[in-house]
């Protein structure tokens, strides 16, 4: 099992297409190195990076070549979650097979499966994947709520085998209360962008599963967080939580998220794959654009 520690800012990568629609590995690359050159603690793939809009083989094209490009640099972390156990199985051997140092499973969106079928879903991936998994309640997103009693069951059956990243408002009482039921145990990592960071870290989160875009402030955000400098953390959150309210779904978090990236010149465009809807307008990208330069100063102490 893989001893690298899963905590800190773990930063969940955007999936770059070119003009065909097809996944640039360049771009991939590109963007992993730069996350890695502003000090960011490890990566993951998760929802942002438009898995359920990948096959089978892109989704096991994406994880081997994150596996390779991250390079023992940090944690590396795959998405295995699938609408099948069978499926999400398969994800999670072609993942440990890769050299995945953790996988991360959220729960089939499509219908409502019982506390018993959920548990023998998170199981089997562990299982098949002999490596750390996170637990992730998307259900900001998509899907439902994950029962707190379920979440308590996996934590006292993997024990350190298991982490959680509870996405259902409202996170912080949520997450709380998963503490209290597993008698402090759980290992909880924030998520929706850092909006909740602050209040997640003083509730015990032991790191933020973040989109990149943003990494050059919440990692400052995050080892303010740790070194107890909560002025500086809150000069910091103010204009992150701006940008992140203004992203109101999954589609729209991808939007902006490639936005960003394409406007710092890691990506050449902010192409999705589609149908998306509308999710932002010109408008939208303006105040992001100027909440952007406010986020900037603020990481530069102006």
């Amino acid at each position: 099992m893989s001893s690298k520690a899963i905590g800190g800012v773990i930063c969940v990568v955007q999936t770059p297409f070119d003009d065909e629609g097809a996944i640039d590995a360049g771009t991939y690359g590109k963007q992993i190195d730069w996350l890695f050159d502003n000090d960011a603690d490890g990566v993951v793939i998760g929802m942002v990076s438009e898995v359920l809009r990948l096959s089978s083989g892109e989704r096991d094209e994406l994880a081997s070549l994150t596996c390779e490009v991250t390079a023992g640099r940090g944690p590396c972390v795959v998405s295995v979650g699938a609408e099948s156990t069978r499926t999400a199985v398969r994800h999670a051997r072609h993942a440990l097979a890769a050299g995945a140092d953790a996988v991360m499973a959220a729960p089939p969106s499509l219908f409502a499966a019982t506390d018993e079928e959920l548990f023998s879903y998170f199981m089997a991936i562990a299982e098949a994947a002999d490596v750390p998994m996170v637990v992730q309640d998307a259900s900001g997103y998509v899907g439902a709520s994950l029962p707190l009693p379920l979440q308590a069951r996996l934590q006292a059956e993997l024990e350190t085998r298991v982490l959680f990243k509870p996405e259902a408002p409202p996170t912080g009482p949520k997450l709380t209360a998963l503490m209290e039921a597993t008698e402090g145990k759980a290992r909880i990592l924030e998520g929706t962008g850092g909006l909740y960071l602050i209040d997640n870290f003083r509730r015990g989160a032991v790191g933020t599963m973040p989109a990149g875009d943003l990494v050059w402030a919440l990692v400052p955000l995050w080892r303010a967080l740790v070194s107890g400098d909560y002025e500086r953390a809150y000069q910091i959150s103010g204009p992150l939580a701006l940008m992140v309210s203004l992203q109101t779904s999954l589609d729209s978090f991808v939007a902006v998220e490639k936005h960003v990236l394409s406007s710092q010149g890691i990506f050449p465009n902010s192409i999705m794959r589609g149908p998306i809807g509308d999710i932002a307008d010109a408008q939208t990208y303006a105040e992001i654009d100027r909440l952007l330069g406010r986020l900037r100063r603020a990481v530069d102490g102006g």
